[in-house]
This record gives structure tokens, sequence and C-alpha cells, in this order.
């Protein structure tokens, strides 16, 4: 089968990459000039860690990342942890996104990939899907698959309407510097006053990220480094996390990333006749649960599962859109639930309750 992917980014690759192991000639469109990765680092739980093992690259992925073993803060350095999990249910790899891309991109392989080429829009027809690539020459393909993030073209024509929308006020900060005296187990995750979250974790041997968010987040003045302090003042009381403000007050401000969340809203479907959404494209969420990576390669997997079991392109496009459609009702609810937590301890037993259903609940792929 002929697929054309629009996004070289995480879950686009990750898609092409176990396409391939079921027949799929891939071809992924990636806008950019060369593959890259914007962020710093991104949570990769074990559902995530199980599909990198089936495409290749599970031991280099692990050998590459920093075990995070999650326990939760007031703004006083109190931690806390829900009653009744398990460690297992707190821990997850914390992953350089540079890395991660590029050793998916040669598990995809580099000649699949072109660069400087953005989906415009497509034409579907009963034989073909025509790609439509912005100054460009047209692709013909079986299936077109939009990887293409929150703001996704495949997205704008498949499901007109479908816009993503302001997070209410929510803006995060986060940054990888050189690891210096913090502590070496981190301060993952700080819940402290004005709907501020954050704290800092090692991404990869002598990197740490620090991150900081706020909800509500209001008029955003000065500097993104004075805007970025400003905030994780809410999460340090009485010598707490004096580690975290001498971090973002040393941090350039050229490599501090600051973005406006944006979620897309629940789309009423996720496919067409040759044409499938995957990742943020088809629902991207608040990054506050740190699971959004992780559910885009599950995307992945479910859709090569159902191309390996189903006869037909239509069938196991349905079997893909039912299947993540029923586990994302669930997922948006339980992000909701973390989203209002009032304190640690409460944020603490939501967070442990969501990830004990994503891990035991994991799709058989």
């Amino acid at each position: 089968m002929r697929t054309v992917i629009a996004g070289g980014g995480l879950v686009g690759l990750t898609t092409a990459a176990s396409l391939r192991l079921v027949g799929h000639d891939v071809t992924v469109l990636e806008q950019a000039p060369r593959v890259r990765a914007a962020g710093a680092g991104i949570g990769m739980w074990p559902n995530a860690i199980r599909e990198f093992d089936r495409i290749g690259i599970g031991a280099d992925v692990r050998a590459m990342s920093e075990q995070v073993d999650a326990w939760f803060y007031d703004s006083a350095g109190h931690a806390q942890r829900a009653a009744g999990h398990a460690d297992s249910d707190h821990r997850f790899l914390l992953v350089p996104r540079p890395a991660l891309n590029s050793l998916l991109a040669d598990a995809v392989g580099r000649d699949r990939i072109v660069t400087d080429a953005r989906v415009a829009g497509y034409t579907e027809l009963d034989s073909k899907v025509v790609v439509h690539v912005q100054d460009g020459d047209d692709i013909d393909a079986d299936l077109l698959i939009g990887a293409d993030g929150v703001h996704s073209r495949v997205r704008a024509q498949l499901v007109p309407g479908s816009e993503a929308v302001p997070d209410a006020g929510h803006v995060a900060w986060r940054a990888v510097v050189p690891s210096g005296r913090e502590r070496p187990e981190g301060s993952v995750l700080t819940i402290g006053e004005e709907r501020t979250r954050g704290g800092y974790a090692r991404v990869s041997p002598g990197q740490t990220m620090w991150m900081v968010n706020q909800f509500a987040a209001g008029p955003l003045t000065g500097t993104k480094r004075e805007r970025a302090l400003a905030r994780a003042r809410h999460l340090a009381r009485d010598g707490w996390h004096d580690d975290l403000l001498e971090m973002i007050a040393a941090t350039d401000e050229g490599v501090i990333l600051e973005n406006e969340i944006l979620i897309v809203p629940t789309l009423a479907h996720w496919t067409g006749r040759r044409v499938a959404l995957i990742g943020d494209a088809a629902h991207g969420l608040s990054p506050h649960i740190s699971a959004g990576g992780t559910l885009g390669v599950e995307d992945a997997g479910v859709l090569r599962a159902a191309f390996a079991a189903e006869p037909g392109l239509a069938a196991a496009l349905t079997a893909y859109e039912t299947e993540r459609k029923e586990r994302f009702a669930k997922v948006r609810a339980y992000s909701a639930a973390v989203e209002q937590a009032a304190d640690a301890a409460e944020f603490a037993m939501r967070y442990a309750d969501f990830s004990h259903w994503m891990l035991t609940t994991a799709p058989a792929t």
C-alpha cells in the first residue's frame, strides 16, 4: 500500500516505521528543511516503549533516556503520592526529542523522508488519494495520514471547523540546560499557587529540563525568562525550589520555549475513505498529564495492528477510529480531573488513577 504521511515529527515517523512492518510503501512529507524536533524532552511511558521495541529502536531509546520516578510536591516541598498505587504507576522515561527523532528517521529510512514539503490539501478518489504539496508536485497514494499536529491542514479539510483552540490561557515555559547543583532526583511535579505547576528533571546525562506552566496565566509582560520566573515563584516557598529559580535565571533567553497551549476539540470522525488523522492532529491535548506523546505512539501501534488484522483499507480505518475514539473519551475525562486538582495531594491521587488506567488498559497491538 502506498502511504503518504504528512508530518515528520515523533508520531509521523513512528507511524511510518510501524506501517513498514506490515508492508506499506511509505513517504513522509515534512515541511521543515530537515528532520528536527521542537521542544526539549518528552515523557515516554511503557506503552510507547513497547512500540519502539517492535520497530527496533527500544534499546537505543532506553540508553539515551533518564527514568523519572515521579513524586508530587506542594510549594514548600512536601512530597505526596497516592496510597494504594505501585511505583510502576509513577515511572516513565524522559527522552531528548531531537535524538529520538533522529533514531526514528533512521528506522524509517531517510530516503523515504521528503523535507521542505508541506501538504496543502488532498483529493479523495475511489481508486486513490491525490496529495497536493505546497510549491511541489502532486503525489498519488492509497492512503494519506495526517500527522501534522494541532494546526493540521489534513484535519482542516477532513473535519471543517475543527481548528485548535486556546486552553483557557494556559501557557508553558521550558528549556534544557546543563545539569548543575540541583537534586539529581528532580522535582517533578510541584503543584503551586495561582494554578501553577512545574519543576525539573534530568533528560539525559549532563542535561536537565526545567518546565513551568500556568492555567489562566493572564497578561504576559517582560521577557520570556522574566515571565517564567514570575510563575516559578508560585512553586517556591521556604527555600524549596531555590535551585529552580537559579536555573531559570541563568538560562539564555534564546533557548527558552514559550507556548500558549492549544487543544484540538473532540472530532466527529478521524478518518475518511483514504485519509486518517493521528497524534495531535486528531487529539491534541494539554500537556499537563505528560501523556500526549505516548498516546500518539499508541495510535501508530493500533493503526498498524488494524492493517495487520483487517482485509481492506475501509475495515482497517474503521477499526482504528473506533478503538481510538473510545479510548480518548476516557483520556479527556481523566485529563480534566487532573487539571482541576486543587492541591498536591489531590493531584497525586488523580494522576495515579489516570496513569494506572493508562498502563493497565494499553491497547494490545
